[in-house]
């Protein structure tokens, strides 16, 4: 959500930002601006929609400069205009910010008290009057948003410039993501590495509560009360190369066509390892994990789903108790904490407000036994665990989460593994045909990948519907979940999964020829159970979808559609069989001409709760 990129260089920075910009778009948004700084003082520039269209007016204008700052703006206080697009203006100065400001009331009204005029609907607006402000008596630049800052209350990551300081970018984080980009022409800050990999690869991660000044010879870093740090200097291992499209039409085309890679990169730390040893999830691993009573599994969305599919494994695999909870609800109800808890939090980005919120609750309550899996080694949420899982899925781009989505099953699975071994319930046999299933996940789903053609076929049936049901039995129940939010996240159909045991219970009612209905049908124990389900919907009128398994008797008939992957695959299917449903929500999305990649009203990483 949101994006920053802030530079003060020896070059004119406006390319560099609105590449920046264009690299972030991914994060969602609905307006975008820039200020820059140069001999005409302060200049601003701000659209509603695309990148592209900030662009159109930069070019026109011929605007340059050595200093500025830009945003993309994902709506939270006012709608989307060019009065609320950032950056905002006080008094000479310009403020760029990521995150929400929790008590902006109480400042504007004190603000106001003060003469201070508001032009926009933002919480944002009442930092850069708050840093003017606090610059009538603190002349220093850093020093006066370090004491603008410390009234804040929320979670936020700003960038701001001054006229009077034409070469220097103050930024500040807490709670959001900031991070530094350090080259020998100048320095720069952004939300995401990304956004500057295309100056550098030499990063800096500030922590929650940095301040740092910017100048063209270098920076400096203090905390909000003016006591100078040092963070540690990294090269991002990011390729510039794997942030762009390539071949394919669009980012979620590309990634779901990237798994098998990605899932090759995620495993290939078991090489050919005859045993899962459980330093895979860190040094202290195998201590924090051989005497856990049970797993609390945390997590949004799409991750929320991966953590429903992984209680099945841990229970039925490892034999001990799991519980998911969305990473939003956890921390607003009263619970019971259990010190011998292992807590799982899962998350592509790292930066997942409410998942950072729940973990720190978690904590807060004496549940230090902490894992995270997670797609960003750099992110908030890995360095506050103190084991960790690194999905190796590369860039994710598309808002639609796909390949994130089955590196976290495949780390998921491998906990499941360490856990079945360290409690005496993974033989050596079993253990080397559990690797040797995990090894063969890469060929596997490249596998389903061909059979998209017929995948194609089908959308073009459901271009017209308004609405689809999602059948699943056990652990696929999860992965008709994530079908049907893949289906409505991109192609606007409303959709909901449910048990397919459960519909008598309510579901059938809405059963008639006008609703399809996906069914996610392994060859498993429960195939017999689920096919009489489906003569349940068949019988009401209902259309069916079916993705079953090559070895199933399941036939295609009138009114029943069948398509049958290339082989069963056990307690891993759940991992085979969402691609399938990422494929149709894609192709369906392209029928119905929906921005694909950046869905209305969404965004990539929800760092706001």
């Amino acid at each position: 959500m949101c994006g920053i990129v802030a530079a003060v260089a020896d070059r004119n920075v406006i390319p560099v930002l609105l590449e920046g910009l264009r690299k972030l778009e991914y994060r969602g948004y609905d307006s975008a601006g820039l200020a820059l700084i140069n001999d005409a003082g302060l200049q601003r520039l701000r659209s509603v929609g695309r990148v592209a269209e900030l662009t159109t007016q930069a070019d026109s204008s011929q605007i340059a400069g050595h200093t500025g700052i830009a945003h993309t703006r994902w709506a939270t206080h006012g709608v989307p205009s060019e009065r609320n697009a950032h950056p905002h203006i006080s008094e000479g100065l310009a403020v760029v910010h990521n995150g929400i400001i929790e008590n902006h009331e109480a400042l504007r009204a004190r603000l106001k008290a003060a003469g201070y005029a508001f032009t926009s609907d933002t919480d944002t607006e009442v930092v850069g009057h708050l840093i003017a402000y606090e610059l009538k008596n603190t002349p220093d630049f850093l020093a006066a948003v370090c004491k603008a800052i410390q009234q804040l209350q929320g979670a936020y990551a700003i960038a701001v410039l001054r006229a009077a300081d034409p070469d220097r970018v103050v930024v500040a984080r807490e709670g959001s993501p900031l991070l530094l980009g350090l080259t020998d022409e100048g320095c720069y800050a952004a939300s995401d590495a990304s956004a500057l990999l295309q100056v550098t690869r030499r990063m800096v991660y500030l922590e929650n509560g940095d301040c740092a000044e910017l100048r063209r010879d270098g920076y400096r870093i203090t905390t909000v009360d003016g006591t100078p740090v040092e963070r540690p200097e990294s090269e991002s291992q990011l390729s510039a190369d794997a942030v762009e499209l390539g071949q394919y039409r669009h980012y979620m085309q590309k990634e779901i066509f990237e798994q098998p890679v990605a899932l090759a990169n995620t495993l290939e730390m078991l090489g050919t390892a005859h045993s899962i040893q459980p330093g895979l999830f860190g040094a202290a691993s195998e201590e924090v994990l051989k005497d856990v009573r049970q797993v609390l599994i945390i997590a949004c969305g799409t991750s929320y789903h991966a953590g429903l599919v992984a209680r099945y494994w841990l229970e039925a695999i490892a034999g001990i108790p799991c519980s998911v909870e969305v990473a939003s609800e956890y921390r607003y109800r009263d619970s019971v904490p259990d010190p011998a808890t292992l807590l799982v939090t899962i998350s592509q980005s790292g930066e997942t407000a409410d998942t950072l919120a729940a973990l720190q609750h978690a904590k807060s309550l004496g549940m230090l036994r902490t894992l995270c899996i997670c797609n960003v080694p750099e992110s908030s949420l890995v360095r506050e665990n103190c084991l960790r899982f690194i999905t190796r899925a590369g860039p994710e781009i598309g808002v639609a989460s796909t390949k994130a989505f089955t590196t976290q099953l495949a780390a998921l699975y491998l906990l499941t593994l360490v856990v079945a071994k360290l409690r005496g319930r993974l033989d050596e046999k079993a253990e080397v045909a559990e690797l040797h299933a995990l090894r063969h996940l890469p060929v596997a789903v490249t596998k389903i990948l061909e059979i998209e053609p017929e995948i194609r076929e089908w959308s073009e049936q459901f271009s017209m519907k308004q609405h689809a049901l999602f059948l699943g039995r056990g652990r696929h129940y999860p992965i008709a979940m994530e079908g049907a939010l893949k289906l409505k996240e991109i192609s606007y159909i409303h959709a909901e999964a449910y048990p397919a045991g459960e519909l008598k219970h309510g579901p059938l009612a809405l059963v008639d020829r006008d609703m399809p209905v996906i069914a996610v049908a392994p060859n498993d124990v429960l195939i017999e159970k689920l096919k009489s389900n489906l003569q349940e919907v068949r019988a009401r009128g209902g259309e069916l979808y079916v993705f079953a398994d090559a070895d199933s008797e399941m036939q295609a008939s009138d009114g029943i559609h069948v398509l049958h992957l290339p082989e069963h695959y056990g307690a891993l299917s759940a991992l085979l069989h969402v691609v399938p449903l990422q494929l149709l929500a894609y192709h369906v999305a392209l029928v119905r001409g929906t921005d694909v990649d950046k869905p209305r009203n969404l965004a990539k990483s929800v760092t706001v709760e």
